[in-house]
């Protein structure tokens, strides 16, 4: 687990030990993560201007149901979360960015750099994305391909 920079930890809402990344701001709890993911929500619907009771309606819940994800006292589905963006109009990887912005780099200046290019990419016209795509290809180390004719120093041709 070492190799994976993973530590082991006991978190209250779970039987037995798990393995675990640090985070920033060290390794938080499955509550910690609720709570996180609650204040996204909440912040994400507030900055839309609708009111839980707007925004349960268009989710097809009722306010006292909607209103336990922004208090976190429940977990929504994927299928939700997927409804949810549809409407909200965000990414589930801005959620899950807010809730554990070390997956995206190892300090937080290289995670909010990741996110800032994944958001830029985003917005890209198709024919744009595909001719970084091709870009970042080229830039990328890779193997050697067939067609690549080596030097006796190692050069490629």
């Amino acid at each position: 687990m070492g190799a994976r920079d993973l530590v082991e930890t006991n978190d209250p809402e779970l039987e037995r030990p798990v393995y675990r990344k640090t985070g920033f701001d060290g390794i938080q709890t499955s509550h910690e993560m609720d709570e996180r993911i609650s204040a996204f929500l909440k912040k994400t619907r507030e900055d839309k201007g609708l009111s839980r009771a707007e925004l349960a309606q268009l989710l097809g819940l009722s306010v006292s149901v909607y209103g336990r994800y922004e208090r976190s006292e429940s977990r929504m589905t994927v299928p939700r979360l997927i409804h949810l963006c549809e409407l909200m109009g965000f990414m589930p990887t801005d959620m899950i960015f807010e809730t554990a912005p070390h997956l995206w780099g190892k300090t937080p200046e290289e995670a909010e750099d990741r996110r800032t290019l994944t958001r830029l990419i985003e917005g890209l016209p198709h024919d744009t994305m595909r001719d970084l795509i091709g870009l970042l290809k080229r830039m990328t180390p890779a193997e050697p391909s067939a067609d690549t004719v080596v030097t006796s120093r190692g050069e490629g041709r």
